[in-house]
């Protein structure tokens, strides 16, 4: 195993518990406009894109609005409801200060660019992370492995050379795919199946257990 040089962390879920927030904004936003929202459509969009997300609600949610106005009036939801109150992870921030003083920092997040850049800036851990990379700046978003392998290459390390902090399927099954040691945290109001958990190398119960030894036990 290679010695771990670099700590990619996700955000939504384990930084911010925020699935829920996504969850609110997009059936507000579905039920307002027309849309026909279900009870699987939160699982199926979790990891995606902003692209690729937007383009379902217009498609499957049918909201008759582009996906790119679609995208833009999500985003300023969201905004907004991190101006109201950041949903800060318990003990997320003491992770990374924690993480921060043994690895270099990278972030890849499905969450549209000005929502990262809000959201770290206001937990006040900004300036831990050498690079953060959305999924609207790469081809596909997780489950493929692009918003990962963009991380590594961003910060000139092999993925083999990274730890993923990861808590749903799609983000495990990402960062195992981009060939990263994965470190999960399961999310408990959206858990992973088994068989995504099972790619994970080490599975805690929450971040306030992620200490360097969990990164990189060597």
């Amino acid at each position: 195993m290679s010695r771990i040089e670099a700590v990619v962390f996700d955000l939504d879920g384990v930084l911010l518990d925020s699935e829920h927030v996504w969850d609110e904004v997009r059936e507000e936003l579905a039920r307002e406009r027309g849309g026909h929202w279900h009870e699987r459509a939160q699982a199926d969009m979790m990891g995606m894109s902003s692209v690729e997300w937007s383009r379902y609600m217009h498609d499957e949610i049918g909201l008759p609005e582009p996906p790119e106005e679609i995208s833009d009036e999500v985003v300023r939801r969201m905004l907004a409801r991190y101006a109201e109150r950041l949903p800060l992870v318990d003990g997320a921030v003491g992770a990374v200060r924690r993480l921060a003083g043994s690895y270099r920092l990278g972030l890849a997040s499905s969450s549209n660019r000005p929502l990262i850049d809000r959201a770290l800036e206001a937990a006040g851990i900004a300036e831990h992370f050498e690079v953060t990379v959305s999924s609207e700046e790469v081809a596909r978003g997780k489950p493929a492995p692009d918003v990962y392998q963009e991380a590594a290459h961003r910060l000139d390390v092999e993925p083999a050379a990274c730890a993923a902090i990861e808590d749903s399927g799609s983000g495990i099954r990402a960062a195992h795919a981009a060939g990263m040691r994965v470190v999960a945290i399961p999310n408990r109001r959206y858990p992973p199946p088994d068989d995504a958990l099972a790619l994970a190398d080490v599975v805690l119960g929450s971040v306030r257990e992620l200490h360097p030894a969990a990164v990189d036990p060597g």
